[in-house]
């Protein structure tokens, strides 16, 4: 059986700095037709960078959707056109001060494929240095270090509630006891 839908026809309905709101009309496996409300967004990175004494460098921040403080890995929209590895770099040195020689990729996320076109590309930085951080001028965030399993237990616990921090903070725990011999 056909799964894929056919776009009929759509309009733009608001265009942001973050996203573009869209409202199209769509075939459906079945040949009905439906209507599909949905966000078109750039992208976005979050980076795991990890300290050599094995500690994540996490940011609080404010979140103003949900009403409140949110602990998350640093992490941020791509600039247009710019490639995920170069807005992962210039989000962690931007967020926390920290650098990093190279980056593992650590996979792609869809937080919310319903409803958004949005792909987080996860990486894991091996600290190699801090300076200053020089957030965006409507940023305002506390850099936090916690342990990797203080982290997974954060996670577990529901003291973590953002969902690509979740994510690759279990996917650098899991990483990082397979890479360890």
């Amino acid at each position: 059986m056909k799964l894929t839908e056919e776009f009929i026809k759509g309009k733009s309905v608001f265009k942001g700095n973050l996203l573009d709101i869209h409202v199209d009309k769509i075939r459906l496996p079945n040949e009905k037709k439906a209507i599909r409300e949905y966000t078109k967004h750039r992208g976005a990175v979050c980076v795991a960078p990890l300290t050599k004494s094995g500690k994540l460098i996490f940011v609080k921040q404010f979140r103003y959707p949900v009403g409140r403080v949110v602990l998350e890995l640093p992490a941020g929209k791509l600039d247009p056109d710019e490639a995920p590895e170069a807005a992962a770099y210039r989000e962690l040195a931007e967020e926390t001060g920290a650098h990093t020689d190279s980056l593992t990729d650590m996979g792609k996320l869809i937080p919310t494929p319903a409803y958004s076109s949005e792909i987080i590309y996860m990486y894991l930085a091996y600290i190699s240095g801090i300076g200053d951080c020089s957030p965006d001028e409507d940023e305002f965030l506390e850099v936090v270090e916690i342990s990797v399993d203080d982290a997974v237990n954060m996670v577990m616990n529901g003291e973590i509630a953002d969902a690509k921090t979740q994510a690759l903070v279990l996917k650098t725990a899991k990483y990082l006891e397979k890479t360890k011999i």
